[in-house]
């Protein structure tokens, strides 16, 4: 054996027993010819479990091939010693096969990443129990969060809190940010707000000379946060602008295959107004079997299906309601309604929120459904169960960062239908679109205080709409949306229910068995009608 020879197998063996390793003949004889055992070391330090004591030229290939990094070194050891010392090698030969076919950390890492459904947000209950200042923490965060996307805006220039603006003696156009706590209507006619920070409140008077404000301004609602440029007075504001946090134009994010999601929303299995057979027609038509030859081809290329809310009636919903039910057992509607979903080819993703008809507290963030309530659905393979209200990203791959889909089923629409004249004068329950641009406006799902029931999370406010989604979903009034802003695509869910005792009451003009497609590929969206 020459000088460097000897010289190469020394610096080998120093290094793996440096690394706790013992190494076998015959791989110190491969690696003294190894040209990349740089390379080899490098892998080594990264991959290998601390458990392995003994390394083979067997398990250098493995770990060099990306695989084997969790191997089990005791057992694997006994292997070793049973091959080698016995003859018996059935043990090793079943390790070595095993490791062979793992697959790779880094790859079952990138795959789990390239998940088609992945969870954005979704909301975690807090257990505790909740005292009176988890309302105030509640608002305070609702605050900062609104308020940290209103300092980005560029009409917002100088902000003073509202103790310097009452501290301040000359008068000078500033702005400020603020919580609406109060709206008045003046004997002048004028819009009388109260805002206030943490530091004060203030007046702050719209007039109605300014008609376009004005009208901006009557659409205000109590407990959200805007921003405020005008005049100060003493003790007073006049506005020039009213500012709302607003999402920002975004091109539309196209992929490059012809892939579809579908949206669909109150279900309301176990109702006798439900209507089984235009659902049946829908699943039909998602399985291949109906349809002329371009809706086939749509059916074939859908991946996800967005059910927001309401898949049953639920029990003890409303005073009565056990009149107007054909399934009176909450257990039993759901295993209907899982009936339905299993015909659904399990190739598509079936991305499931609560809605208040759901067997679950009616307050929101609403948690994922009941494991106990909806046990056959959970025990789907193709079915992701989100909170309401959910953030949820579809279809990424290496090359692009997938589609935000906002998920809310919408509890809080009947008070902004009720209570804001735009939404109200330009067509109310018939403009969904109308109240989902509003919401996203004031980037959050249920701005005031009184428009839905909450769960006052000290932490965080999980209805602001912290990030900008690429499609908002939403439901609850039974009649399909579709519309674009900013680009954002605006879709409300139809229904499977026709129309109710309530409804008619209301004055609501559902429009059951409507279902939006939206084609990934052109943002395009379609709405096929089963009924």
């Amino acid at each position: 054996m020459d000088k460097e020879t000897e010289k190469k197998k020394k610096e080998i063996v120093s290094f793996f027993l440096s690394k706790d390793l013992l190494i076998t003949e015959d791989l110190l004889e491969a690696l003294e010819n190894e040209s990349s055992i740089d390379a080899l070391y490098g892998i080594i330090s990264k991959n290998l479990s601390s458990d392995l004591l003994v390394l083979n030229e067997d398990i250098k290939n493995i770990l060099c091939k990306g695989k084997g990094g969790d191997i089990v070194g005791k057992e694997f050891e006994k292997s070793v010693v049973m091959a080698q010392k016995h003859k018996k090698t059935s043990s090793y030969d079943n390790f070595i096969s095993v490791l062979e076919k793992s697959e790779p950390a880094h790859e079952a890492r990138e795959k789990k990443k390239l998940d088609k459904v992945r969870v954005t947000y979704a909301y975690k209950d807090d257990e505790k129990k909740k005292e009176i200042q988890d309302f105030v923490a509640y608002f305070n965060e609702r605050y900062k969060a609104i308020e940290k996307i209103l300092r980005q805006r560029a009409e917002l220039q100088n902000i003073l809190s509202i103790g310097r603006v009452l501290a301040k003696r000359e008068r000078e156009t500033i702005s400020v940010i603020g919580i609406v706590s109060d709206i008045q209507t003046t004997k002048n006619g004028n819009l009388m707000l109260m805002l206030e920070d943490s530091t004060g409140s203030i007046k702050v008077l719209v007039n109605r000379n300014n008609p376009s404000l004005f009208s901006q301004a009557r659409d205000l609602v109590l407990d959200e946060v805007i921003g405020i440029v005008g005049v100060n007075a003493e003790n007073i504001i006049f506005a020039n602008q009213v500012v709302w946090p607003d999402i920002p134009n975004s091109p539309l994010k196209k992929v490059d295959e012809e892939v579809y999601a579908v949206f669909l929303s109150d279900l309301h299995v176990g109702s006798d107004t439900f209507l089984p057979g235009e659902f049946e027609r829908f699943i039909k038509w998602i399985r291949g079997e109906s349809g002329n030859e371009a809706q086939r081809a749509i059916a074939e290329r859908v991946e996800y299906i967005f059910i927001i809310g309401d898949l049953v009636d639920g029990v003890g919903i409303y005073p009565g309601q056990e009149k107007e039910l054909v399934i009176l057992d909450v257990y039993k509607q759901y295993e209907e309604c899982a009936g339905y979903l299993k015909q659904i080819p399990s190739r598509i993703k079936l991305v499931i929120c609560p809605g208040n008809h759901d067997a679950m507290r009616i307050a929101e963030p609403q948690l994922e459904l009941y494991h106990d309530f909806a046990k056959p659905i959970w025990e789907m393979e193709n079915v992701v169960m989100v909170t309401n209200a959910a953030l949820v990203n579809i279809h990424a791959s290496e090359n692009f960062s997938g589609f935000e889909v906002l998920l809310y089923h919408g509890y809080s629409f009947d008070y902004f239908f009720a209570n804001v004249d735009s939404i109200r004068n330009g067509g109310g329950y018939d403009r969904a679109d109308l109240i989902m641009k509003f919401l996203l406006q004031r980037r959050h799902l249920a701005p005031s205080h009184k428009s839905t029931l909450y769960i006052p999370n000290p932490n965080e406010d999980p209805l602001v709409i912290r990030k900008v989604p690429d499609f908002f979903a939403t439901g609850h009034i039974h009649k399909t949306s579709v519309a674009n802003y900013k680009g954002v695509t605006m879709i409300c869910g139809s229904c499977w229910q026709s129309t109710t005792a309530f409804q008619i009451k209301v004055g609501h003009h559902p429009e059951p068995c409507r279902v939006p497609i939206v084609n990934l590929k052109t943002r395009d969206v379609k709405i096929l009608k089963f009924g």
